[in-house]
C-alpha cells in the first residue's frame, strides 16, 4: 500500500460532526463543485446527517478548509464523495492527506473497497491506490432524473 501523506503543519483532521461548518460547506458544494452545484442546503445537511465525515481545520483560527464525506455502514460498503479543498489552501498536500485519512478509518472498519466517482481528480486519487474498476460491466446503476 502507499505511503501515508500527512498533513501540513498548522493543520487537523477531525471525524467530529459538530465541527462540520455546515454553511460553509454547502456554499463550496453548491457554488464550485461540478457534482452538486445547486444543491439545496436542506439536502446537503440531510446528507451530512446520514454520513461520516472529515473535516480540515487551520489549528490556529479552528476555521474548516476542507471536507469529505462517506456513504458507508461501516462494515461492508463505502462511498467516498463530496471531497472538496478551499482554493486557499489547495497546492499544500491537504487534499491528499484528506483522502489518506479517510482511506485509514475506512481501512479500520473492513470494508471490501471504498467507490468514489471523479472527473477530475484522478491523479490525487491514484496515489493512495485507487484504481479504475476491473469490471465495470458488473456495476450497475439506477438514476432518477
Amino acid at each position: 500500500m502507499t505511503d501515508t501523506p500527512r498533513l501540513p503543519e498548522g493543520y487537523e483532521i477531525s471525524t467530529d460532526p459538530a465541527r462540520i461548518d455546515a454553511a460553509r460547506v454547502h456554499g463550496w458544494l453548491s457554488t464550485d463543485a461540478y457534482w452538486a452545484l445547486g444543491r439545496s442546503r436542506e439536502k446537503q445537511d440531510r446528507a451530512i446527517g446520514g454520513s461520516l465525515n472529515f473535516g480540515v481545520y487551520e489549528s490556529a483560527s479552528r476555521e474548516q478548509v476542507a471536507y469529505a464525506r462517506v456513504v458507508t455502514d461501516r462494515a461492508t460498503f463505502a462511498w467516498l464523495c463530496d471531497v472538496y479543498v478551499d482554493p486557499s489552501v489547495r497546492g499544500k498536500g491537504v487534499g491528499t492527506a484528506l483522502v489518506a485519512a479517510v482511506r485509514e478509518e475506512l481501512r479500520a472498519c473492513g470494508p471490501k473497497r471504498v467507490m468514489l466517482a471523479t472527473h477530475d481528480a484522478h491523479g490525487v486519487y491514484e496515489k493512495l491506490g485507487f484504481r479504475p474498476l476491473e469490471r465495470p460491466d458488473h456495476w450497475m446503476a439506477l438514476v432518477f432524473e
